[in-house]
Order: structure tokens, then sequence, then C-alpha cells
């Protein structure tokens, strides 16, 4: 594989850890690790550990699928790998 290859993969790669690091934090450490917390703070009249518990991480996660679609497609063209 040619450099460019590389750079393309580990760019990918690093874009693919950042969104997984982000699908964490807000699914586990926000719906479980720090629900006691964040249930002291009310959001719609609910508190927010259990709004991300069962809400707000499903709006997360949709908004790291557009992310990630602009993302690969910034990459693409980035390294003229696009359609």
């Amino acid at each position: 594989m040619d450099q460019t290859g590389k750079a393309y993969w580990s760019a990918v790669l690093g874009l693919l850890g950042k969104i997984l690091a982000i699908w964490f934090v807000v699914s586990f450490g926000a719906g479980i690790l720090f629900a006691d917390v964040l249930n002291n703070i009310k959001l719609g009249g609910y508190p927010l550990g259990f709004w991300f518990a069962h809400q707000g991480s499903i709006y997360i996660f949709i908004a790291l699928i557009f992310y990630y679609a602009k993302a690969m497609d910034k990459l693409d063209r980035k390294f003229d790998v696009h359609e």
C-alpha cells in the first residue's frame, strides 16, 4: 500500500475512533456511569440521566451518523477516492 493509502486509512480509523469514543461516553457514561449525577438536572420534567438512557443517546447516535457521512465525504474528496 502506498503512502496515500496509509494516510487515508489512518484518517478513517482516527475518525472511527473518535466517533466510537463519543458513542461510548454517551451510551455507557451518560446512561449508566453518570446517571446519578445527571439525574439532578431536569429536562422536560424528566431526570437528565433517565432521558439520556432512553432517548438522548438515540438522538446523539443519529447525529453521529450524519457527522460520519459528512466527514467521510470530506476525507474521500481530500484523498481523491470519492465516487
